[in-house]
Formats: structure tokens, sequence, C-alpha cells
């Protein structure tokens, strides 16, 4: 599968999210612990919020921990909205439209998980998605399938219902053709301001994930810590595994949950149900 990291907060540069921490990202490619596969070599992508109202997307099929033009791009460009993600194929091919985070308007997606016996189920999924949006499809997985059904059910209006809904019919489709377990998956989205992240999979045994303890709370646990008296409160991390051992520094998602990230607003966490 793959692993990703969704960061919301102060503007940093991308290479002290990126190469900075201790179980980084880019060591996690290599070295993952918590992941189906260890290695994540299949590509990455990163996405971030700029001076434009859409956000810029870098993709490349080279292994993240191998790659100069990421590392030289990183240490230049720093954001307070940033996607990354590392791939391990479930099958699809190694290349550029492949890569996560895929994006549509000002709207960011990463997916790490797999649609059951996607080829069994495609073209059904595929003839769900609204006309107006099928030629945006760049590539052949199912997650960004999956994205697609999520904008076709209102992702722009209502990120919570439109995942829901796009969740149901896959586990529906599935079903029908004789797919146990329909969906695994871990899935965040952003229009830029908010940050939604999901945890679900029809087996009720889902993919790592976990989003850091709040700025307020690790001022306190660790008040020599100069980062943390840094970086704005609102500052979170959403994470397929953690970036280090600070104790307190990290919790579980739990089983079939949502949560909301915003700015100047409380987070909030809630059971994701499909309908």
């Amino acid at each position: 599968m793959c692993r990703w990291l969704a960061y919301s907060g102060s503007p940093v540069l991308l290479e002290e999210l990126l190469y900075g921490p201790k179980h980084s990202l880019i060591v996690q490619s290599l070295h993952s612990q918590l992941g189906a596969e260890e290695t994540n070599g299949d590509g990455f992508g990163i996405g971030w919020y700029g001076a434009q109202s859409a956000p810029a997307v870098f993709h490349s099929t080279e292994p993240a921990w191998n790659d100069r033009n990421l590392k030289e791009l990183a240490g230049h460009v720093s954001s307070g909205l940033v996607f990354a993600h590392i791939r391990a194929s479930s099958g699809s091919p190694v290349q550029l439209t492949n890569c996560h985070p895929f994006r549509h308007d000002n709207r960011l997606w990463m997916h790490n998980g797999f649609i059951g016996e996607f080829p069994t189920v495609k073209r059904d999924l595929i003839l769900e998605v609204d006309p107006s949006l099928y030629a945006s499809i760049e590539g052949s997985t199912d997650s960004e399938v999956l994205f697609y059904l999520a904008l076709t059910y209102g992702l722009e209006d209502d990120a919570p219902g439109a995942v829901q809904r796009a969740v149901s019919l896959v586990e529906e489709v599935g079903r029908r053709h004789g797919v146990e377990h329909p969906i695994q998956m871990t899935v965040t989205t952003t229009d830029g301001d908010q940050l939604w992240a999901f945890r679900y999979s029809s087996a009720g045994a889902s993919r790592s994930l976990f989003y850091s303890t709040s700025i307020t709370a690790l001022r306190e646990i660790y008040p020599e810590n100069r980062l943390f008296q840094e970086l704005d409160v609102d500052t979170r991390l959403v994470v397929s595994e953690p970036l280090g051992p600070l104790p307190g520094a990290w919790n579980e998602v739990p089983e079939a949950s949502w949560g909301l990230v915003h700015h100047g607003a409380q987070d909030e966490l809630h059971p994701f149900r499909p309908a």
C-alpha cells in the first residue's frame, strides 16, 4: 500500500516536513514500520497551497529517497497546508498520472488502501462518475476513481457525506460482484482551508492512521521544546504512521472514523458510517 502525511498550520519548509523528523516520510519510503509493505518506492507526490487559490502538485515515478529534484524543491518551498504521499502500487502501473495527491480545481485527495477486486467492479463504478468530471480522470488507479466518485456526490459542498456515499457505492457494487471486503482506506482531502481525514475498511481492520496532539498540550508536556513554542496553536499533522517516537505526541484515529482540522475552530472527530 502507501504512506502519506497531511500538514496544516504555520508555514514550514517542505524539507522540515519530509526530511527532518526521525521517522520522516522519506525514511518510511524505505523502512515503513506499520505499512503493508516496508518499502514504498513506486513514485511519490506532494501538493501545497501558495500564492494561487489552486494548489501546486509535484509528482515523480522515482523513489522518494532517491529524487534530487524533490530534495531541491523541498529546501525552497514553504506552505501552511501540505500533502505528501509515497506509493506502493497494488497493481496499477508506475506512472505520473497514478501518483497522489490527485487534484481537481482547488481540492487535493490522497488514499492509502484499495478497492477490492478493482478490475471486476471498475466499469460499474466509473459509470457512476458524473459525465462532466469523467474526462478529468487521467490515471488508472482505484484511488482516483474513488476521488471522482466523491466529487460526483458533492465533495465540494459536504466532504463527509460525499465520501460516505462513495464508499457506500463501492461496498454495494463490490458485494453485488461477490467481493468479500470491497474497500480498505485511509483518505484525506482538503479545499485549502479545511482538512478532512477518514479511516475505514469493510473488514473492520483499517490501515494505520494517527493525528498529532494539540500544540497547546505539547507545550505543557515539553516546555523546553523550541519548535512547539514557535508553531501556531492550530498546527496539526495527520499521518499514516508517527514521524517520531516522542511520547504523547501521536494519537491513533479510531476505527471507522472521520476528522476535521480547521484553522481557528475546534478539531472534530466523528464515526464514519457508510449508508
